[in-house]
């Protein structure tokens, strides 16, 4: 019998610069031949690196993927700042950086790290009375978006090379969800008094996906495949709960089973190592957040 899931799961792709998240959703459309594609986590054009892909009943489970931590490989250019943060924009200010000591930009990095209040990037997709940021600014809107709360568990400095005028930093960052890289360029440039933007961004790791599971889109155009079948990615983004065949039944219909005393959001496998739900105790209920593996199926 086939598995009514085996078109179903995510493409972890390895994106390229100069494309949107948008249009690798439009060329795995046609590589896979499917509508049911989706996005987790927009990357920017100028981006590179990972981003996650919803296929088919994947799409649904995009919405409840553990993505609470990001990383990135980047690289700083202090002594110039941009009207977007990055090196696509037009200058506004900027002083030379060249006496720039290395000390003094370790220390304002460390007051960049940790639990930290930042002001999101300009040109971003956050919507503003309804209206992207990034669509605002090009329009020649001037906007300023709220700080907000965000984690910079690692802000390293991998190089640091003298251009001038300018310092060039190669950085490591892994951050909660939500913190904009460009915003640290932006905020390490204007604590050291020279104004900074970002050069080169790539994502290596979004929760539990690297680039270890991304593959380039020529690779993908090839030979279309799923970097993770959908049981795999609940198993690799939640802890698993084992089921036995009659819960696994139960949970397919969306009923709820007796509480284990569990904290947190798991897979239900059943005994043949499918994923079919994510459950959750709520009061004296271990009720389903996701079913994978509908009944009706």
């Amino acid at each position: 019998m086939t598995d009514p899931l085996a078109r179903s799961g995510l493409v972890v792709v390895d994106k390229p610069a100069g494309m949107t998240s948008h249009d690798v959703v439009g060329k795995l459309r046609r590589y896979f031949h499917t509508r049911k594609v989706g996005h987790a986590g927009t990357l920017d054009p100028m981006a590179t690196g990972v981003l996650v892909v919803g296929l088919e009943r994947g799409t649904k489970f995009l919405a409840h993927l553990v993505a609470s931590t990001k990383a990135y490989d980047a690289t700083i250019r202090l002594g110039m700042a941009t009207h977007t943060d990055d090196a696509e924009g037009d200058r506004t200010w900027g002083e030379s950086a060249g006496n720039l000591s290395e000390e003094s930009i370790i220390q304002e990095i460390s007051n960049l790290t940790g639990d930290i209040m930042q002001r999101p990037a300009a040109v971003s997709a956050i919507k503003i009375d309804g209206k992207r940021a990034h669509e605002r600014v090009r329009a020649g809107e001037d906007v300023e978006i709220p700080a907000r709360p965000v984690t910079v568990s690692r802000f390293d400095v991998t190089e640091l090379r003298r251009e001038g005028d300018f310092v060039d930093l190669d950085v490591s960052v892994s951050c909660s969800s939500g913190t904009y890289i460009r915003s640290l360029a932006r905020d390490l440039g204007e604590a050291l008094g020279v104004g900074g933007h970002l050069t080169a961004l790539r994502r290596t790791e979004v929760g539990p996906f690297t680039l270890d599971d991304a593959l380039p889109l020529p690779t993908l155009e090839e030979n279309p495949v799923l970097s993770l079948s959908l049981d795999e990615a609940l198993a690799r983004s939640y802890p698993v709960l084992d089921v036995t065949e009659d819960e696994a039944r139960a949970l397919a219909m969306g009923k709820w089973l007796q509480p284990r005393g569990l904290k947190g959001t798991f897979a239900a496998v059943d005994p043949e190592g499918r994923s079919i739900a994510l459950v959750k105790e709520k009061g004296k209920r271990l009720a389903t957040v996701f079913v994978a593996r509908p009944s009706t199926l």
